[in-house]
């Protein structure tokens, strides 16, 4: 179903975020996961893309899956980096031959393996790039939809660690909404003033289109590293730690936090009329059941009720 559509008809979207399993293993494992937050009724999911498009056919590979196997709606992640405007091309043709409806663009990170990558050399050097191409893509009425594909693209309440400039930051991403993107996914945060402020701060800049939440609930000590180093800066505060602390090595302790911090965020941002909440699962399934248990719902209909 296009995103719009879904905007149109649920007050409140819900979706969840994975990423391919790079082994047959690792995706039954992944699946098993997956028919567990199936019952939760979300209205998307999503699928990352590898740096510098590492996992492309592993994106593929798990999109046509979910759209064979399950009832989940799928809206795999494209990225600029190491692709040429030819791959970039393929790719969309095959998600249209699959039926895949919708897209979310994104900038990428550069391959690890190639600490100096020269981004300029790219085609697409930016998301607006890509979102720009998308939407050329779809007014060649390739796609079964007459609309074409529905493009997201990515938000940072607590700010994009390459744009200091929290002034170009903002007009930077009303250009990607103004070259064509039907909606905003937010990076991870934990404090819901950054979110409010960055909700009111696009506002102001004439951004209209819907903003959806990212919300990763802690589950480890570990994880809270991880997550710091994949969000690139994303911040902690004092209370959160706090409370971590108190748990002092205890895993399943600091879990039973991270799951409480995650749904009074939601809880507060549902009570403040968020359009959206995506959670980062990780691919695994209890954290997020377990907010959905929290908030005390049996599944994300009655979020929208």
């Amino acid at each position: 179903m296009h995103i719009n559509d879904i905007l149109q008809n649920q007050r409140v979207t819900t979706s969840f975020e994975f990423s391919p399993p790079k082994t047959p293993e690792a995706a039954e494992v992944l699946f098993n996961n997956i028919r567990e937050l199936e019952e939760l009724h979300p209205s998307f999911v999503s699928v990352t893309y590898g740096a510098g498009g590492s996992t492309r056919q592993h994106t593929h590979d798990l999109v046509v899956r979910m759209k064979e196997e399950a009832t989940l709606d799928p809206f795999p992640h494209l990225t600029c980096v190491s692709h040429a405007e030819e791959e970039i091309e393929s790719i969309l043709f095959r998600y249209a031959e699959n039926g895949i409806s919708n897209i979310h663009a994104l900038a990428g990170d550069p391959p690890r393996s190639r600490p100096n990558y020269d981004r300029s050399q790219d085609h697409f050097r930016y998301a607006t790039d890509l979102v720009r191409y998308i939407k050329r893509f779809n007014e060649r009425g390739i796609h079964p939809d007459k609309r074409g594909f529905g493009i997201g693209v990515a938000g940072y309440p607590e700010g994009h660690y390459a744009t200091p400039n929290r002034l170009k930051e903002i007009e930077y991403l009303k250009a990607k909404v103004d070259a064509g993107a039907d909606y905003i996914v937010t990076q991870l945060f934990f404090d819901n003033h950054d979110f409010y402020d960055f909700r009111e701060r696009c506002e102001l800049a004439g951004i209209g289109v819907p903003i959806i939440a990212g919300i990763m609930p802690v589950t480890s000590r570990k994880g809270l590293e991880r997550m710091a180093e994949l969000a690139l800066g994303s911040r902690y505060p004092a209370k959160l730690l706090r409370a971590i602390e108190r748990c002092d090595e205890d895993d399943t302790y600091v879990r039973h936090v991270g799951v409480q911090w995650a749904t009074e965020q939601c809880r507060d941002l549902l009570d403040n009329h968020v359009r959206g909440l995506h959670f980062y699962t990780l691919n695994r399934a209890t954290a997020t059941r377990e907010i959905y248990t929290h908030l005390g719902v049996k599944d994300s209909r009655r979020l929208s009720a």
